[in-house]
């Protein structure tokens, strides 16, 4: 009796015991499938916000780039190490790479340089779609996406800037990633900061697309940085941002960041405007007051479309020539028939105050006065 007692009761330890060790298998399943849906995607060293200090350390990155605002009386940076600078690239380009102690990353865009190809940059200001194709060389074909908006506009010189650098800095943050960095700032001033939108609007778009930069987290501080586009780049760039990963400063005594011309016409607008309803309305206006009404809306409409024309030809058409005197197989793309150039980003204004206008006054002839670092640094120690 006693063998067949336990003949019995061993199937049931069994089953118990396997039962338990199933339950602690599912349990530890479904714990590190929450852990990992939590932490899917990893906690970023950064955060979001403007910060005095962080931009601070960025300028100072900024500041040893070797173009003309360089001063090497400007303070060094504190916490990151240059790792790495590029060959110059598109018309005068250049970037370095920046690491810190607690692996966060920062890349530097170079600005405006003395040399031709750099104002040539600068100056091919007519507005190319934010998605398309751009054919520098048979080598250099480079298809690119930064709004989902088809009305979405940027600045083509910036953009040749922007692409021939992207090409340099995937590689690296396909390294970075590698080591467990991923958390970049990109810090770019004048020209650099005009580009550092772009090659944000671009990493985003491939964290969209691709997997594999999934944690990558970007926060940008364009800094003294003109309009890099119109108003539908601003708002798909603002909305992708707007909680705290880009900031646009300026010293409001600056004149770069008005830059470039903007000129808005009726074609600017959005779809449902009640520009577009004006000859309807005109035809149910009596004579000869419809007359008068189409002569005057004429007299504002169409200056501001001849001077859109006007700028594409000469910022367009011409400045095209003139990048073929680098790339000799760049093909002209077609160009928008807008250049309705916004403000782009959260804005952070470093106020010149009386004090300010003691320590940098306006004297006749210093174009650059409001523009160099040292005026950034003064007011920034005041906000």
């Amino acid at each position: 009796m006693l063998v067949g007692k336990q003949s019995l009761v061993a199937p049931e330890l069994f089953i118990t015991k396997t039962l338990t060790i199933i339950m602690r298998i599912i349990f530890l399943t479904i714990l590190l499938l929450l852990i990992n849906f939590k932490g899917g995607s990893q906690v970023s060293k950064i955060e979001p916000g403007f910060s005095k200090i962080e931009y601070a350390e960025l300028l100072k990155i900024s500041t040893r780039q070797s173009d003309s605002l360089y001063n090497k009386e400007l303070p060094a940076p504190e916490k990151f190490n240059r790792i790495y600078i590029s060959q110059v690239l598109g018309l005068d380009n250049r970037w370095e790479l920046w690491t810190s102690p607690d692996s966060i990353a920062a890349i530097s865009i170079r600005g405006t340089t003395l040399k031709t190809e750099s104002w040539i940059e600068n100056f091919f200001a007519a507005m190319l779609p934010a998605s398309g194709i751009i054919h520098l060389s048979d080598n250099q074909i480079y298809k690119y996406h930064l709004s989902n908006n088809n009305r979405a506009s940027v600045h083509a010189g910036w953009l040749i800037g922007s692409l021939c650098l992207f090409q340099d800095i995937l590689p690296k943050i396909d390294s970075s990633l590698s080591k467990g960095i991923n958390d970049f700032y990109i810090i770019g001033h004048s020209q650099g900061g005009a580009i550092s939108y772009l090659l944000t609007s671009m990493l985003y778009d491939l964290k969209a697309r691709d997997i594999r930069y999934k944690n990558l987290t970007i926060k940008t501080y364009a800094s003294a940085a003109p309009k890099p586009g119109n108003l539908y780049y601003a708002y798909e760039y603002e909305a992708l941002t707007q909680k705290g990963w880009a900031f646009n400063v300026v010293n409001s005594a600056d004149w770069v960041p008005e830059g470039p011309f903007s000129i808005q016409t009726t074609n600017d607008y959005n779809t449902l405007n009640p520009f577009k309803y004006v000859d309807e309305a005109l035809k149910k206006t009596s004579f000869p007051k419809n007359i008068i009404l189409k002569h005057v809306y004429n007299q504002l409409d169409k200056p501001t479309k001849k001077a859109q024309n006007k700028f594409n030809k000469n910022l367009g058409q011409h400045m095209a020539k003139q990048i073929q005197n680098y790339f000799p197989d760049f093909k002209s793309p077609t160009f928008q028939e807008s250049t309705n150039y916004v403000r782009v980003g959260k804005t952070v204004v470093l106020f010149a105050d009386k004090e300010y206008y003691k320590v940098f006054p306006n004297n006749e002839g210093e174009i650059w006065q409001h523009h160099k670092f040292e005026a950034y640094f003064y007011l920034l120690e005041k906000l």
